[in-house]
């Protein structure tokens, strides 16, 4: 990134996250992007209390919109490995019939409205 640094609450949660991940080592940051979107896709499926709290729709969509954004802040050398179509750690394939081109498919969207690439 050029210019003027962003302050850290206008980066997107996933850089954030990855961030926080690498605070021992800040300019290895892009290194850690793939825990973040491991953490978060953990977090995408919300425990008993916090369904008790608010909408887990709502929840799902936010989660799912901030694994999106991978993409974008991994980009350059020592960036996130993995691409849409495998899993979280970009070890394993999925199946292609499962899983399409489309970003939102990868990050497992389920409302029509949220399946734009």
């Amino acid at each position: 990134m050029g210019g003027v640094p962003l302050a850290m609450e206008q980066r997107t949660l996933i850089e954030r996250l990855a961030r926080h991940l690498a605070a021992g080592d800040p300019d290895q940051w892009q290194g850690r992007v793939a825990d973040a979107a491991s953490i978060l896709a953990i977090m995408k499926d919300p425990d008993a209390h916090m369904r008790e709290a608010g909408d887990e729709t709502l929840w799902r969509a936010m989660i799912d919109a901030a694994l999106r954004q991978r993409w974008q802040v991994a980009g350059g050398e020592g960036g996130d490995e993995a691409r849409p179509g495998t899993d979280e750690e970009g070890e394993f394939r999925l199946h292609p019939h499962g899983v399409t081109d489309s970003r939102a498919e990868w990050v497992h969207v389920h409302n029509p409205q949220e399946k734009s690439s």
